[in-house]
């Protein structure tokens, strides 16, 4: 796997988080994120922990807090689930704010908010300070299946190509004064889908025989070593250490 185009979810950096292996921070990422859901929901104050170490690797790492703040918009679906708990769940109900919801679905609604929040931020700052095609490297270090490495590349490299094919048709229909208004237009759409589908199966037809007569056998060839070091590995064991500490903190407090 050679070196692509940047993502636009990856900000270029010369930090000490950009620099570890890709497969030292996904493990570092997993394992935190274990911890955060493993952590009884009423304590509290492990999750303003668990927030002070994610703020820690970001100001390490020169990723902005408002970018961070406006890519956690991804987990708004969630959130309005959440809000919803309160006011459906059974057991004893209490007042907040003049309404009568459910302490136990006010519980289960934090517990969602808290780890789901905190696991975004996580993935954010890994997306923010590893290029895609170098996470690829590091899980096929992880001894994950190539092929599913091999589809998770094409799918990435050909995302914003079937995107742009996409806008193109958009443009063409618009430019035969096509709009869609109603249900009318679900036929024409439906075409649409059809015709995208077809050219894509065709483009990858075409770039799976060039890739045969260059003599693919399976297997990517791999132009950039993502091997770790000892103390690479130390470095990013640091995040899931200190998580450990307050998860273990969490468990033993009365």
């Amino acid at each position: 796997m050679g070196a692509g185009h940047a993502h636009r979810l990856y900000l270029p950096g010369t930090s000490p988080v950009h620099r570890l292996p890709p497969q030292t921070k996904i493990v570092a990422v997993v394992a935190f994120v274990l911890l955060v859901v493993a952590t009884p929901r009423e304590r509290m104050w492990a999750f303003a922990g668990y927030a002070l170490l994610l703020a820690g690797v970001a100001l390490l790492a020169r990723v902005p807090f408002p970018t961070v703040a406006r890519r956690t918009v991804i987990e708004v679906p969630f959130v309005a689930f959440a809000f919803l708990i309160p006011f459906v769940a059974q057991g004893e109900r209490i007042t907040v704010l003049g309404l009568q919801v459910s302490e136990g679905g006010l519980w289960d609604a934090w517990n969602i908010l808290a780890k789901g929040t905190l696991g975004v931020v996580a993935s954010i700052l890994l997306a923010a300070t590893t290029e895609p095609r170098l996470l690829l490297l590091g899980i096929e270090r992880l001894r994950m299946p190539p092929l599913i490495t091999q589809i998770a590349a094409f799918m990435l490299r050909y995302m914003d190509v079937v995107a742009a094919e996409l806008g193109r048709m958009r443009v063409a229909r618009a430019s035969r004064g096509f709009e869609a208004r109603d249900l009318r237009a679900t036929r024409v759409l439906a075409r649409s889908v059809g015709a995208l589908f077809l050219r894509s199966y065709e483009r990858g037809e075409r770039v799976h025989l060039a890739m045969v007569s260059r003599g693919y056998d399976g297997r990517m060839p791999v132009l950039h070593d993502v091997g770790a070091t000892a103390a690479q590995w130390t470095a990013a064991a640091l995040l899931p250490s200190a998580a450990a500490l307050v998860a273990l903190a969490a468990w033993i407090a009365p």
